[in-house]
Formats: C-alpha cells, sequence, structure tokens
C-alpha cells in the first residue's frame, strides 16, 4: 500500500435535526444558484424569491409538525412500555413475596413435624429402656 492512498476519513455528526439541518441547507443553496443563473428581472427575482421563501416555510412547518408528532406518538408508546413494566415488576414481587412466605411457613412446619418425631422417638425410647428402674 503506498502512502499516497493512506488516507483518512472524518465523519462529523451533530445531535439535533440533521435531517431539516441538511434540508435548508441545501434549499438555501439551491436559491443561491437559481439567482445566480435566472435571466430574469429584479421584480420577477424577488417574486420567485418571496414564492421559494413561502414554500420553504409551508415545507419546513410541515416538516416540523411532522416530527413533533412522530415525537409524541413514541414518547406516549414509551410510557405505555414502562407503564406495562412497572406493573409487571409489582406483580413479579408481589408473587415473589408470596412465594417467600409460603416457603418460609413450610419450612417452619417442617421444623415443628421434625421437633415432634424427635420428641415422640424420645418418648418412645425412654418406655423401652430396661435401665429406667420403673418396673
Amino acid at each position: 500500500m503506498s502512502a499516497d492512498n493512506d488516507q483518512h476519513t472524518v465523519i462529523i455528526e451533530k445531535d439535533g435535526r440533521p435531517e431539516i439541518a441538511a434540508f435548508l441547507l441545501g434549499a438555501l443553496v439551491g436559491a443561491g444558484i437559481a439567482l445566480l443563473f435566472a435571466p430574469s428581472s429584479g421584480q420577477e427575482t424577488q417574486r420567485r424569491i418571496r414564492e421559494q421563501a413561502r414554500r420553504l416555510r409551508t415545507l419546513t412547518e410541515d416538516r416540523v409538525r411532522n416530527l413533533r408528532e412522530d415525537l409524541g406518538t413514541r414518547l406516549e408508546s414509551a410510557r405505555r412500555v414502562a407503564d406495562h413494566g412497572r406493573l409487571a415488576a409489582v406483580d413479579a414481587r408481589a408473587e415473589l413475596e408470596d412465594k417467600l412466605a409460603r416457603s418460609k411457613a413450610a419450612y417452619r412446619a417442617g421444623l415443628d413435624a421434625a421437633g415432634e418425631e424427635y420428641g415422640r422417638q424420645q418418648d418412645d425410647s425412654e418406655d423401652k429402656d430396661p435401665d429406667r428402674g420403673d418396673e
């Protein structure tokens, strides 16, 4: 690979509204080029500029309105998803707490049953012990 072919590409991105900015820049450049190459009188050129400015304004307003509507729709959708997630988390927590309570109750019941069985075995072994002297 030669040094002549070693070229770096720099990409610059800006947050915000790149679509609108690119559109407006293109419209302005196009209007400027049209003015340079238009063989019209001053009044005719001014009229055309006013018409183009009105069209550009209308188009920009429509674009902004559409973007706002789209953003509003997406925001509402995100809110619904977040609310659904919160409800699912609350339900899952309640279910886990219920399972934990049942597990603790079963554990305690097992301990109680084991304790009772141990006590019975102790009583039975004492009843069968010949060294007791109860005879």
